[in-house]
């Protein structure tokens, strides 16, 4: 693919990230991302054929940007407990930014979509959380500023918290307040007091 080509399938699934964040997914037609592009239909289907790709391709975007941010703020020296801290607060701001987010969509993807098999994109980006999670609480066991008899629970716990404060967010809201609430708990289930 050339430059040229590939500049025009990024705009387009910029510009269809949009369109997902306003109407979510079971409202998008490929008709609602050729208006929202200016571009012709025949144009879009050059480079997608469904909308669903288009989202697919979207959330590998929004995932891939997500671990580029949080690795980078991660120093060397940082602990178990740093680097946790600082992956609840990244949890945080997507919570409280909820009118600029995908959830809705990916939600009604996957209710519409129903599949247990190992493609899910949710489930896989659920499963590789509790993985870093389990790690950092396996690490901060290791060096002494966790206690946790069960770290594959604990990190499976937080994460389903974690998806439960965005439906939260998305349903009835959620207040800054309430998350840190519900942060704040977890951590101190971890942390040994010194």
């Amino acid at each position: 693919m050339g430059e040229k080509s590939a500049q025009k399938r990024k705009y387009i699934l910029e510009v269809a990230r949009k369109v997902f964040v306003e109407k979510g997914f079971k409202n998008v037609t490929m008709k609602d991302i050729v208006d929202a592009c200016g571009i012709s239909r025949g144009g879009l289907y050059l480079y997608f054929d469904s909308t669903e790709q288009i989202l697919m391709e979207v959330l590998q975007i929004e995932a891939d940007e997500t671990d580029d941010v949080f690795t980078k703020q991660i120093a060397r020296e940082d602990t178990a407990a740093d680097i946790l801290t600082l992956f609840l607060k990244e949890q945080k701001k997507e919570l409280l930014q909820n009118k600029d987010n995908l959830t809705v969509a990916v939600y009604e993807y996957f209710f519409a979509h129903q599949t247990t098999d190992k493609n899910n994109m949710l489930r896989k980006q659920f499963d590789a959380g509790v993985r870093v999670i389990e790690k950092l609480i396996e690490d901060g066991i290791a060096s002494g500023e966790f206690y946790c008899e069960n770290p594959k629970g604990a990190a499976a716990n937080i994460m389903f918290v974690l998806e439960g404060m965005k439906i939260d967010a998305q349903t009835f809201g959620v207040t800054e307040k309430m998350v840190d609430e519900q942060l704040l708990y977890i951590m101190q289930g971890l942390i040994i007091d010194v």
